[in-house]
């Protein structure tokens, strides 16, 4: 069963004390990564947005009165320029971290910040556009990639699109061992070398991409291979209903 949560664009849904690695699903580690980048005054992305974001709202012909949702807003790169051009977006994460940081760093739209785990909970309220940037690479296990898709679908109104787009590059496939999420690994940062927490990755094929998409109902109206320099030089997107 789901927790249903409402949503009223001043939602604050805090998490409680930090709770050991035993206690915590394997793609909440990022937690740990942006609070050990942001103890260091560093954010762990490079802040540029993700051009196909703005470009499908353009060609979609989408309103800014219209209700737009992002899942896993990270540091806010992509929902700053969204909520700069207008749009009524709620931007969510998983990692309440990341949300405190976009809320600082954006206090004029700090209402339109909620923390989110679309496995483990729904929302009250149906969108005309949702999008998801790099996100679903990061759910290792079916069992919750189909929940992911599953989120998107049942939040859909009945003409409304998603933006969906994954780590990869169409052929290579690969996957991490879910065990050594938050073991502390060396990782290449703009600032340098950072010592921060492991987190889970899954790459798929576009075979792989498609049928998951079409077992979890939605249906394929555009796809392609993008990307979001300097942070991901090959995504897989696909933008379904």
């Amino acid at each position: 069963m789901k927790n249903k949560l409402r949503l009223g664009w001043d939602t604050n849904f805090n998490e409680g004390a930090s709770m050991q690695k035993e206690n915590r699903k394997y793609y909440e580690a990022y937690e740990d990564r942006y609070k050990t980048a942001h103890e260091k005054g560093v954010s762990w992305e490079q802040m540029k947005n993700t051009p196909i974001v703005m470009d499908i709202i353009n060609r979609y012909h989408l309103h800014p009165e219209q209700s737009l949702l992002e899942i896993g807003c990270g540091e806010g790169r992509d929902s700053a320029t969204v909520l700069e051009n207008g749009f009524h977006l709620m931007a969510t994460d998983i990692s309440p971290e990341a949300i405190d940081y976009c809320k600082k760093k954006m206090p004029d739209f700090e209402s339109k910040f909620m923390v989110l785990d679309c496995l483990s909970s729904d929302l009250n309220e149906k969108f005309d556009f949702i999008y998801s940037i790099a996100v679903v690479h990061m759910f290792v296990l079916d069992e919750d990639r189909n929940g992911f898709y599953q989120f998107i679908h049942s939040h859909l109104k009945s003409d409304g699109i998603a933006l969906i787009c994954s780590m990869g590059d169409g052929n290579y496939e690969m996957q991490s061992d879910i065990s050594n999420a938050f073991e502390i690994q060396e990782r290449e940062h703009e600032s340098g070398k950072m010592m921060v927490a492991g987190t889970s990755c899954r790459m798929v094929s576009f075979s792989t991409f498609e049928n998951e998409l079409l077992r979890n109902g939605l249906k394929i109206i555009e796809k392609g291979i993008t990307s979001a320099m300097p942070n991901f030089n090959s995504l897989m997107y696909a933008v379904v209903q």
